[in-house]
C-alpha cells in the first residue's frame, strides 16, 4: 500500500500567496492585510499594507486560523455561526482565535489540507475573492 505524502506550503508558496492577494487587492483598490499559515497553523508569512487598518493583520491571522482549523473557507461558515446554527456556540466555546468573516481560504496540494490564507482590510467578499485568487495562484 503506497500512500502519497502532499509536499507541505513553503516559504515560496506563501511568498506567492501574499503577493497574489495583495496584487488582487491593490487592483481593487483596496488595502489589505495577508496571512498565511502552515498546516500546523504556524505563521509563514504576513504583510500588512502601510495604509491598511491596524485591526485587519489580526482579522487576516484569525479567518487563516479558523480556514484551517474547520479546512473550510470561512465565507461558507457564516451562517453556520447564526443563532440555530450548527456551530452557533463555536465562536464562544473555545479559547482559540476563530473568526466567521469571510476571507480566509484553506490550501491544499494533492488533495490535502497543508495551510491557510487569511486576507482583512477589504468587505468580506472583497478579502474572500482576494484570498481565493492566491490560493488559485498555487495550483
Amino acid at each position: 500500500m503506497s500512500t502519497t505524502v502532499a509536499a507541505p506550503l513553503t516559504i515560496e508558496d506563501a511568498e506567492l500567496l501574499v503577493a497574489t492577494a495583495r496584487r488582487a487587492a491593490e487592483d481593487a483598490g483596496v488595502t489589505v492585510s495577508v496571512t498565511v499559515l502552515d498546516a500546523g497553523g504556524h505563521l509563514l508569512a504576513f504583510r500588512r499594507d502601510d495604509r491598511a487598518v491596524l485591526i485587519s493583520g489580526e482579522t487576516s491571522t484569525r479567518k487563516a486560523y479558523t480556514a484551517l482549523q474547520l479546512n473550510s473557507p470561512t465565507a461558507d461558515l457564516v451562517d453556520a455561526v447564526q443563532p440555530g446554527g450548527l456551530f452557533h456556540t463555536l465562536p464562544t466555546a473555545l479559547d482559540r482565535p476563530l473568526l466567521f468573516i469571510a476571507g480566509g481560504v484553506p490550501v491544499h496540494r494533492d488533495g490535502r489540507l497543508i495551510g491557510a490564507v487569511g486576507v482583512g482590510g477589504g468587505a468580506p467578499e472583497q478579502d474572500h475573492g482576494f484570498a481565493t485568487a492566491a490560493v488559485q495562484a498555487l495550483v
